[in-house]
């Protein structure tokens, strides 16, 4: 199995990559889905997020109304902070679950989509990182036209992530997209290849490891039978 960590600025169109290398075959762990399960009702995130924020930030339901919290912690790197030391921790949790699943289902390509995969310095986790990017602009313009946010929230949104620029320089893979849903099948077709390649070559990896350590063990029986006999 190859882990392949999946990242970019909020509105760049992480999530329809995804949803591309899911029909190719991918198994796909999305953080943003772990965050909704870390916060449901009765988890100790969601209490400790009442605990700090209030009830203000609860649906009629007793679920988290994210639109109300967002508005709060976009505006404040603190307390943006301070959502993250609640949320992460189950976070990790549930993707750990998630991995170990897809290692015994024998799933040869997963993809972790997660959004601040750089900004929690855990690229080493992974055996590639692909980061897909829009100019600021455009992504910008998605937020307030497709989302329907406000410009200001957009703004704040965009601001608290590390610019996309730092990023390319550590990604294995850099995904523009900046042009039709066509082109962006396109240069997923040419990721799924390599990425198809990369798990192929792995597991040629794993088996000449395995069998020079049988050779290994061959031959410090050999040794061991030798001394048995001197």
């Amino acid at each position: 199995m190859i882990r392949i960590g999946l990242t970019g600025n909020i509105a760049s169109g992480k999530s329809e990559v995804a949803r591309m290398l899911a029909d190719r075959g991918a198994t796909i762990i999305d953080a943003d889905e772990l965050a909704r399960e870390a916060v449901e009702p009765e988890t100790q995130a969601l209490k400790d997020i009442i605990k700090r924020w209030g009830k203000d930030v609860l649906n009629q339901d007793g679920g988290l109304d994210r639109a109300a919290l967002r508005q709060i912690v976009f505006a404040d790197q603190n307390e943006l902070d301070a959502l993250n030391r609640i949320v992460h921790p189950g976070v990790t949790r549930l993707r750990d679950r998630e991995i170990a699943r897809a290692r015994e289902r024998g799933d040869p390509i997963v993809v972790c989509v997660i959004p601040l995969l750089f900004e929690r310095n855990i690229v080493e986790e992974f055996d590639a990182i692909i980061l897909v990017d829009a100019p600021r602009p455009l992504r910008l313009e998605r937020l307030v036209t497709t989302r329907g946010l406000e410009e200001t929230e957009a703004m704040n949104m965009i601001a608290s992530q590390m610019p996309a620029e730092l990023k390319r320089a550590r990604a294995d893979y850099c995904i523009d997209n900046t042009g039709s849903l066509a082109e962006l099948e396109r240069d997923v077709d040419a990721l799924w290849s390599s990425l198809q390649r990369n798990a192929v070559d792995k597991v040629s990896d794993v088996r000449s490891i395995a069998s020079d350590l049988r050779n290994l063990h061959r031959d410090v029986r050999g040794m061991e039978s030798q001394v048995s006999f001197s």
